[in-house]
């Protein structure tokens, strides 16, 4: 679909006044594929958080939009086209359609989906960037050479944590998790940060937890009583750590563990890449933008979606090449930077293509820190002591 023809992309479009020289001429003609699928998400735990059906998506298309403004002075022109197809819909067939136009996707994809779609043949030379799964077999073992990561792994997340405890000398940590797989990942890789970092993990407990009818007058009572029942009798320990990424418990344990100890994980003291408390560097800049457009806060996924499409965009605008096999090599490139509005130009590592960035450290309504914190050293980049650095990389699939 041609973007020009789009109502969310009117802020956007810069008109011409009188006097101006008019825009050059497109002479390149840019096609960037955005792949999705309608997955079952969390119901949001109470009526604060309002149900959001187009995360990602709407990301994206305010990054079209930014390239858009930027394209249209230096001759280049992008059309975007989105395919998100129902939980029940064929994946496989909505990526061979895109791909036929175009060999730029942003992959709103869970890993067994991303895995499916960088393995076509039609995909062997597309940069399809990762802008939601965190884990971290995508960047090792289940690597593809065609797949960049924006998202942030579940070891950057656990190692952003791990620093500022390790910075707040709470070094004993009581580790909660829930039976799902990716709470299984998350909890794993906070216990490799523990190690890494000086920590320890004084006890792991999987915690099955129905709330019942939170809802009802009694519900709160019920929690109340089930939480001191299921955390009773720890280790003595600094932080409580939850890997509920279900939205089953971790929002319950603040305020109700047996031993009144702070919650970071999934809960509490996240690690993201975006927040909707987030306004530092310019941030506020992107808030109010993308909000004006939506009627909604930015979220995470929008943000990840937002920068993978900012990525295409400058490698189009700076790299001097016209396909995607320059572009690739572009990005790999010490040359390649992108900004986030996180005080830093961001770029890939080349042995497992993970975007390497500061990630966010935020309460439910403020800013707490930023990691990489200060004293933790590495002898390239700052950003590498977050996550798996070269040496420890299980991808076979560098460069």
């Amino acid at each position: 679909m041609r973007i020009r023809c789009l109502p969310w992309l009117l802020p956007f479009i810069l008109t011409s006044v009188a006097g101006a020289n008019p825009s050059p001429p497109a002479t390149l003609q840019v096609e960037i594929g955005y792949l999705g699928r309608n997955y079952p998400e969390p119901l949001p735990i109470s009526l604060v958080e309002p149900v959001i059906t187009d995360q990602g998506i709407q990301g994206a298309r305010l990054g079209v939009g930014d390239n858009l403004a930027t394209g249209r002075f230096l001759g280049q022109s992008y059309h975007f086209d989105e395919k998100i197809t129902p939980n029940e819909g064929d994946i496989v067939a909505a990526a061979k359609e895109l791909l036929q136009k175009t060999h730029l996707i942003v992959a709103d994809l869970e890993p067994d989906d991303l895995l499916r779609v960088a393995d076509l043949p039609e995909a062997r030379d597309a940069i399809i960037i990762n802008a939601r799964a965190s884990e971290d077999e995508l960047r090792g073992k289940d690597c593809r050479h065609n797949v960049f990561h924006v998202a942030p792994s579940w070891a950057m997340r656990a190692d952003a944590l791990a620093q500022y405890m390790t910075w707040k000398r709470w070094k004993l940590w009581f580790l909660l998790r829930g039976a799902a797989k990716e709470d299984v990942q998350y909890a794993d890789a906070m216990k490799r940060a523990a190690k890494k970092f000086g920590n320890a993990i004084v006890e792991e407990r999987t915690i099955t937890f129905d709330p019942g009818n939170r809802r009802s007058e009694t519900g709160h009572q019920q929690i109340q009583t089930q939480i001191p029942m299921l955390t009773q009798s720890p280790p003595p320990h600094d932080i409580v750590f939850v890997a509920d990424n279900d939205e089953t418990f971790g929002d319950y344990l603040m305020w109700r563990t047996s031993v009144p100890k702070p919650v970071a994980g999934t809960h509490g003291l996240v690690a993201v890449a975006w927040h909707r408390a987030y306004e530092q560097y310019g941030g506020i800049q992107l808030q109010n933008r993308f909000k004006a457009m939506t009627k909604r806060q930015m979220t995470e996924r929008d943000y990840m979606a937002w920068l993978a499409v900012r990525i295409f965009g400058e490698a189009v605008t700076r790299s001097q090449k016209t396909d995607a096999t320059g572009w690739r090599a572009y990005l790999l490139s010490k040359d390649f930077q992108v900004a986030g509005f996180k005080g830093q130009a961001m770029s890939f590592r080349t042995w497992d293509r993970q975007l390497r960035q500061p990630i966010i450290l935020s309460g439910p309504r403020s800013l707490v820190s930023m990691s990489p914190q200060d004293g933790f050293l590495h002898q390239k980049y700052l950003t590498d002591t977050l996550g798996v650095d070269e040496p420890e990389t299980a991808c076979k699939q560098q460069g």
